[in-house]
């Protein structure tokens, strides 16, 4: 187990869950399945390591996202070929 990032209690554990993502260009969301996540076992909250929603914001940016199915896995949406190499609208490099 893991410390909690909501209430810091050491019952966090890893799991996968189902997220619902805005796309970039705002006109519409995503569900994305089998999302690398954390569960706390006190406080009930599931969430995202930073590192995560940073990965799936970064491959939205970087990905066609006209031809994106309204549900796909996260390793699907991970393996979608990039148009660039990496985000150049990050600033926090």
């Amino acid at each position: 187990m893991m410390k909690c990032k909501w209430c810091d209690a050491d019952e966090a554990i890893e799991n996968k869950n189902v997220v619902y993502w805005e796309l970039p260009d705002g006109s519409r969301a995503i569900t994305i399945t089998e999302t690398p996540s954390r569960s706390c076992q006190a406080c009930g909250m599931e969430y995202q390591e930073d590192d995560i929603t940073k990965e799936i914001e970064d491959q939205l940016f970087l990905i066609n996202t006209k031809d994106l199915e309204g549900e796909i896995s996260y390793e699907a949406l991970m393996e979608k070929p990039r148009l660039l190499k990496r985000n150049y609208f990050d600033f926090t490099l």
